[in-house]
Protein backbone atom coordinates (compact mmCIF):
# COMPACT_ATOMS: atom_id res chain seq x y z
CA UNK A 1 0.00 0.00 0.00
CA UNK A 2 1.09 3.15 -1.08
CA UNK A 3 2.43 5.60 2.00
CA UNK A 4 2.27 9.25 1.79
CA UNK A 5 5.07 11.56 1.69
CA UNK A 6 5.91 13.02 4.94
CA UNK A 7 5.89 16.70 5.00
CA UNK A 8 9.28 18.02 5.57
CA UNK A 9 10.36 20.85 8.02
CA UNK A 10 11.21 23.22 5.37
CA UNK A 11 7.08 22.79 3.90
CA UNK A 12 5.79 23.58 6.84
CA UNK A 13 4.94 27.34 7.24
CA UNK A 14 6.36 28.55 10.30
CA UNK A 15 4.86 32.38 11.48
CA UNK A 16 7.00 35.05 11.15
CA UNK A 17 6.12 36.03 15.16
CA UNK A 18 7.43 32.25 16.01
CA UNK A 19 10.55 32.50 13.57
CA UNK A 20 11.50 35.68 15.14
CA UNK A 21 11.10 34.13 18.68
CA UNK A 22 13.58 31.18 17.65
CA UNK A 23 16.01 33.69 16.23
CA UNK A 24 15.90 35.72 19.65
CA UNK A 25 16.09 31.94 21.79
CA UNK A 26 19.23 30.92 19.26
CA UNK A 27 21.21 34.29 18.74
CA UNK A 28 24.66 33.84 20.30
CA UNK A 29 24.87 35.65 23.78
CA UNK A 30 27.21 38.60 22.67
CA UNK A 31 27.43 39.53 19.26
CA UNK A 32 25.91 38.50 15.89
CA UNK A 33 26.12 38.95 11.98
CA UNK A 34 23.55 40.02 9.79
CA UNK A 35 24.92 36.90 7.70
CA UNK A 36 24.00 34.80 10.50
CA UNK A 37 20.85 36.32 10.10
CA UNK A 38 20.38 36.20 6.38
CA UNK A 39 21.14 32.71 6.59
CA UNK A 40 18.70 31.69 9.71
CA UNK A 41 15.57 33.46 7.64
CA UNK A 42 16.39 31.42 4.46
CA UNK A 43 13.74 32.52 2.05
CA UNK A 44 12.06 34.56 4.67
CA UNK A 45 14.41 37.15 4.86
CA UNK A 46 13.46 39.21 2.17
CA UNK A 47 10.21 39.84 3.33
CA UNK A 48 11.87 40.82 6.88
CA UNK A 49 14.51 43.33 5.41
CA UNK A 50 11.73 45.15 3.55
CA UNK A 51 9.48 45.26 6.58
CA UNK A 52 12.13 46.33 8.76
CA UNK A 53 13.32 49.00 6.25
CA UNK A 54 10.03 49.78 4.73
CA UNK A 55 9.05 51.25 9.10
CA UNK A 56 12.30 52.97 8.98
CA UNK A 57 11.39 54.56 5.82
CA UNK A 58 8.25 56.55 7.31
CA UNK A 59 10.33 58.91 9.43
CA UNK A 60 11.25 61.43 7.21
CA UNK A 61 14.85 62.22 8.20
CA UNK A 62 15.89 58.59 7.16
CA UNK A 63 13.87 57.89 4.87
CA UNK A 64 16.07 58.58 1.81
CA UNK A 65 18.76 56.54 3.12
CA UNK A 66 16.05 53.45 4.05
CA UNK A 67 15.12 53.63 0.55
CA UNK A 68 18.29 53.87 -0.68
CA UNK A 69 18.98 50.19 0.87
CA UNK A 70 15.42 49.13 -0.02
CA UNK A 71 16.14 48.85 -3.62
CA UNK A 72 19.42 45.99 -2.45
CA UNK A 73 16.99 43.22 -1.61
CA UNK A 74 14.24 44.52 -4.52
CA UNK A 75 16.82 44.32 -7.34
CA UNK A 76 18.23 40.68 -5.80
CA UNK A 77 14.08 39.93 -5.35
CA UNK A 78 13.71 40.72 -9.23
CA UNK A 79 17.03 38.75 -10.13
CA UNK A 80 15.25 35.50 -8.15
CA UNK A 81 17.83 35.21 -5.67
CA UNK A 82 17.48 33.07 -2.71
CA UNK A 83 17.99 35.59 -0.29
CA UNK A 84 18.96 39.15 0.15
CA UNK A 85 23.22 39.35 0.16
CA UNK A 86 25.20 42.03 1.29
CA UNK A 87 28.75 43.11 1.07
CA UNK A 88 31.09 40.80 3.30
CA UNK A 89 31.94 43.54 5.34
CA UNK A 90 28.46 44.54 6.09
CA UNK A 91 27.50 40.78 6.84
CA UNK A 92 30.80 39.62 8.79
CA UNK A 93 30.22 43.26 11.19
CA UNK A 94 29.49 42.09 15.06
CA UNK A 95 25.74 43.90 16.05
CA UNK A 96 25.31 44.23 19.57
CA UNK A 97 22.29 40.68 20.54
CA UNK A 98 20.87 43.04 23.23
CA UNK A 99 19.49 45.51 19.84
CA UNK A 100 18.32 42.10 18.15
CA UNK A 101 16.38 41.04 21.71
CA UNK A 102 15.16 44.42 21.67
CA UNK A 103 13.52 44.06 18.59
CA UNK A 104 12.59 41.03 19.20
CA UNK A 105 10.63 41.75 22.41
CA UNK A 106 8.92 44.86 20.59
CA UNK A 107 8.15 43.21 17.33
CA UNK A 108 6.80 39.51 18.49
CA UNK A 109 3.31 41.14 20.37
CA UNK A 110 2.68 43.12 17.66
CA UNK A 111 3.34 40.02 15.05
CA UNK A 112 1.18 37.63 17.13
CA UNK A 113 -1.92 39.74 17.13
CA UNK A 114 -1.67 40.31 13.17
CA UNK A 115 -1.43 36.95 12.56
CA UNK A 116 -4.61 36.67 14.05
CA UNK A 117 -5.87 38.01 10.43
CA UNK A 118 -2.86 37.46 8.50
CA UNK A 119 -2.01 33.58 7.85
CA UNK A 120 -1.04 31.44 4.37
CA UNK A 121 -3.69 31.58 1.91
CA UNK A 122 -4.59 32.58 -1.79
CA UNK A 123 -1.28 30.81 -2.59
CA UNK A 124 0.89 32.14 -5.63
CA UNK A 125 3.61 31.08 -7.67
CA UNK A 126 6.74 31.60 -5.92
CA UNK A 127 9.53 33.25 -8.24
CA UNK A 128 6.72 35.13 -9.79
CA UNK A 129 5.47 36.66 -6.48
CA UNK A 130 9.03 37.46 -5.72
CA UNK A 131 9.58 39.11 -8.35
CA UNK A 132 6.46 40.93 -8.62
CA UNK A 133 6.98 41.97 -5.39
CA UNK A 134 10.64 43.25 -5.87
CA UNK A 135 9.52 45.43 -9.37
CA UNK A 136 6.93 46.74 -7.59
CA UNK A 137 8.79 47.99 -3.77
CA UNK A 138 11.32 49.19 -6.24
CA UNK A 139 8.81 51.30 -8.29
CA UNK A 140 6.95 52.65 -5.27
CA UNK A 141 10.92 53.35 -3.69
CA UNK A 142 11.11 55.74 -6.67
CA UNK A 143 8.38 58.00 -5.95
CA UNK A 144 9.25 57.76 -2.33
CA UNK A 145 12.63 59.16 -3.24
CA UNK A 146 12.02 61.65 -5.95
CA UNK A 147 8.56 62.81 -4.94
CA UNK A 148 8.39 66.69 -4.68
CA UNK A 149 5.73 66.55 -2.27
CA UNK A 150 6.62 67.27 1.58
CA UNK A 151 5.81 63.91 3.69
CA UNK A 152 5.25 62.07 0.29
CA UNK A 153 7.43 59.05 1.69
CA UNK A 154 5.05 57.85 4.32
CA UNK A 155 2.44 56.55 2.39
CA UNK A 156 4.59 54.65 -0.12
CA UNK A 157 6.77 52.88 2.82
CA UNK A 158 3.37 52.13 4.55
CA UNK A 159 2.57 50.45 1.54
CA UNK A 160 5.84 48.40 1.00
CA UNK A 161 5.53 47.63 5.00
CA UNK A 162 2.34 46.12 4.26
CA UNK A 163 3.70 44.21 1.10
CA UNK A 164 6.02 42.88 3.03
CA UNK A 165 4.27 41.64 5.86
CA UNK A 166 1.90 40.01 3.22
CA UNK A 167 5.29 38.66 1.84
CA UNK A 168 6.43 37.52 4.71
CA UNK A 169 3.15 35.65 6.10
CA UNK A 170 2.59 34.19 2.36
CA UNK A 171 -0.85 35.98 2.68
CA UNK A 172 -2.05 36.43 -1.14
CA UNK A 173 -4.95 37.75 -0.28
CA UNK A 174 -3.25 40.43 1.74
CA UNK A 175 -0.55 40.32 -0.82
CA UNK A 176 -3.46 41.36 -3.56
CA UNK A 177 -4.81 44.14 -1.75
CA UNK A 178 -1.30 45.42 -1.17
CA UNK A 179 -0.80 45.34 -4.79
CA UNK A 180 -3.94 47.63 -5.76
CA UNK A 181 -3.11 49.92 -3.43
CA UNK A 182 0.55 50.34 -4.86
CA UNK A 183 -1.61 50.84 -7.81
CA UNK A 184 -3.48 53.44 -6.68
CA UNK A 185 -0.62 55.29 -4.80
CA UNK A 186 1.50 55.00 -7.66
CA UNK A 187 -1.49 56.59 -9.79
CA UNK A 188 -1.96 59.40 -7.18
CA UNK A 189 2.42 60.11 -6.98
CA UNK A 190 2.62 60.27 -11.10
CA UNK A 191 -0.34 62.47 -11.19
CA UNK A 192 1.01 65.34 -8.21
CA UNK A 193 4.36 65.00 -10.18
CA UNK A 194 2.83 65.44 -13.33
CA UNK A 195 0.66 68.50 -11.84
CA UNK A 196 4.15 69.99 -10.38
CA UNK A 197 5.79 69.74 -13.78
CA UNK A 198 2.73 71.54 -15.24
CA UNK A 199 2.51 74.92 -12.39
CA UNK A 200 6.42 74.85 -13.55
CA UNK A 201 6.11 75.19 -16.49
CA UNK A 202 2.88 78.00 -16.20
CA UNK A 203 4.92 80.03 -13.75
CA UNK A 204 8.00 80.12 -15.84
CA UNK A 205 5.79 81.16 -18.78
CA UNK A 206 4.36 84.10 -16.54
CA UNK A 207 8.25 85.72 -16.83
CA UNK A 208 8.70 85.35 -20.55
Amino acid sequence: MHQPKPTTLAEVFVPASVLLQRLHDEAPADHFTLGWLMSRMHKRSFGLIMLLLAVVAVAPGVSIVAGLLLMIPAFQMILGQNMPVFPRRIAARPLPTRHLAALVQRAVPVLRFLEKLIHPRWPTPIDATKRLVGAVVVLLNITLLFTPVPLSNVVPALVIALMSLAYLEEDGLLLSIALLASVIVLAVELTAVWETILGAKWIFGLWY
